[in-house]
């Protein structure tokens, strides 16, 4: 396995190899098995373009040698930041099939991020869009390649700036079939070697690499497919962003394409995108999240389209309030389902036959009877069921450790192997209710945001003494940041003025505070610690209080 990366005990990998669970697959040869069963159906749909399996193949194959023409070697890591599009599947598998490592990053990162996923895994190529929304890529990826030299290659997906390569003219690209098939078979990793790395979304200032196997990636979304009923019958919409876990692989384009279904690409999040791409291709299944689920719900587009084809829509990365999975039942004509999981591995789903009162109120149970689940107290004592405490976990598609990460490695996973989610969580006869987060993190709509992250940006302001950011509640994305700030003796700071100041640090929009609250002083406790959990008291009274002002 890749030096850095902790896998998984012997005696575990021999259990779940025995029992079927790992394959010895890589994740292209679960899309070749389909392509062979299936080749003329079509896979993807982006706009006017479609893909049927065997097309798609084809266009893996054909890039994945142009990618070894240039000179990516067997697990060279490449930061991977393409936006949702058939481009993104096609480079995705390509870079698999190469022997490459592909680091999944979000369009909204930036400099500040993006150089720290370089730095961390050393990093050999980067892919980017040309510009989207005013924001130009090239221009990014050039200044990050002056600052780490062991960046050899910027792909484009679009019109490249000197010095970048074309993915378009590479995609173009035609090598014989006999020729790629001895290039790409030379590149074949072992099923238990790294695949791709996904980033946390836990509470600490620098993400956290999380390398997941082919053998265990691979099971995730197979498994998840099955236990969401996704079949060679459903149409996927895919409209949060794909280089996201939820979106790739949970079950995602990837288990969609597992069981030879069809996935669409939304190019927008927005009600008048998103329902007529239901009616047109006759989706079936939607997975999205909390201030997805507001925005639709509040539009009065649904009623102008046919959404008899609906049948799951799936809510993910934040818990959604009983009442909205009630009206979303009730409004579209489909049925509801909650996801829970995390990158690091386990997943829970509620599932199609539940009754309501699991469906709207639980946050599932886990897809595989091979996860090993403990909600323990704060001495690490298991709790009993109803009764909550951190849930913990380990099993054939949790990792065992982050990559380079000795110390966050022994502070998350425990001497027996289990992963401390951090999460508060109460088990009911299998099911999981989760309650909250054991640490400080801003769960906007989905987005897991650092507050430790954002502080030590906000602390770099000449004004600031100091910082503490803390969730407020808010109606559509469920929590956003706000900024409590104590600042230097005779200075000034206003909120414009502070958003100016860590927009130019080139962090994602995302993470970015949406209010400020000046104080002269923060609540300590005993031990000298900031109670958050009063400034969050705080900021939610103040809130209630001006909203009954209006």
């Amino acid at each position: 396995m890749l030096a850095g990366c902790t896998p998984w005990p012997e005696d575990f990998a021999a259990r779940y190899r025995a029992a079927g669970i790992w394959r010895g697959l890589t994740v292209p040869e679960v899309l070749e098995q389909t392509i062979a069963a299936v080749p003329d159906k079509v896979a993807l749909i982006d706009g006017e373009r479609a893909l049927t399996y065997m097309e798609l193949g084809q266009a893996i194959d054909q890039l994945a040698c142009a990618f070894v023409r240039r000179g990516l070697k067997p697990l060279d890591r490449v930061v991977f930041q393409l936006g949702n599009s058939a481009d993104l599947v096609v480079a995705f598998f390509a870079l698999l099939k190469a022997g490459a490592i592909p680091v999944l990053a979000l369009p909204a990162h930036r400099h500040s991020e993006i150089g720290h996923f370089l730095a961390h895994t050393e990093a050999t190529a980067y892919l980017i869009p040309a510009e989207v929304r005013g924001f130009d890529y090239r221009e990014m990826a050039r200044d990050l390649a002056r600052e780490f030299p062991a960046l050899r290659h910027v792909f484009v997906d679009g019109e490249p700036a000197e010095g970048q390569a074309d993915l378009r003219m590479l995609m173009a690209e035609r090598t014989e079939a006999r020729v790629a098939d001895e290039m790409l078979a030379a590149r074949k990793p072992p099923a238990d070697e790294v695949a791709l790395m996904l980033l946390s979304g836990g509470t600490t200032a620098i993400p956290k690499m999380i390398p997941r196997t082919h053998d265990d990636y691979a099971y995730n979304f197979t498994q998840c497919a099955t236990a969401t009923g996704v079949t060679g019958d459903t149409v996927f919409l895919a409209v949060l962003p794909m280089a996201h876990n939820f979106t790739l692989a949970c079950p995602g384009t990837l288990g969609v394409l597992a069981a030879g279904g069809m996935a669409v690409i939304a190019p927008a999040t927005n009600p008048e995108t998103v329902f007529p791409l239901i009616e047109r291709h006759r989706v079936t299944m939607v997975c999205t999240a909390v201030p997805l689920v507001t925005s639709w719900l509040n539009s009065d587009v649904p009623e102008r389209h046919d959404l008899s084809s609906l049948d799951v829509l799936m809510n993910g990365g934040a818990k959604l309030v009983p009442e909205l999975r009630r009206r979303i039942e009730e409004r579209f004509g489909c049925r509801f389902m909650e996801s829970f999981g995390t990158g690091e591995g386990l997943l829970n789903n509620t599932r199609y036959d539940d009754p309501e009162e699991l469906r709207f109120h639980s946050s599932g149970r886990p897809i595989s009877a091979e996860d090993e689940l403990r909600v323990v107290d704060l001495l690490g004592e298991e709790v009993p069921d109803g009764t909550p405490g951190e849930l913990q976990v380990r099993g054939p598609y949790t990792i065992r450790g982050y990559y380079k990460a000795p110390e966050a490695n022994a502070a998350a996973f425990t001497p027996d192997g289990f992963y401390r989610m951090g999460d508060v969580v109460k088990r009911l006869d299998g099911y999981l209710y989760v309650e909250g987060r054991m640490k400080d993190l801003v769960n906007r709509g989905g987005e897991k945001i650092s507050c430790e992250e954002v502080e030590n940006h906000i602390l770099a302001h000449p004004s600031v003494a100091e910082a503490c950011v803390v969730a407020m509640p808010d109606k559509v994305y469920g929590e956003k940041a706000c900024a409590f700030i104590i600042t230097r003796l005779g200075a000034h700071l206003d909120f414009d003025g502070l958003i100016e100041f860590m927009a130019a640090r080139k962090i994602a929009k995302f993470k970015l505070p949406e209010r400020l609250e000046i104080v002269e002083a923060f609540p300590i406790s005993p031990a000298g610690k900031i109670l958050r959990r009063e400034l969050r008291a705080r900021i939610a009274a103040k809130l209630e209080r001006e909203g009954q002002a209006c």
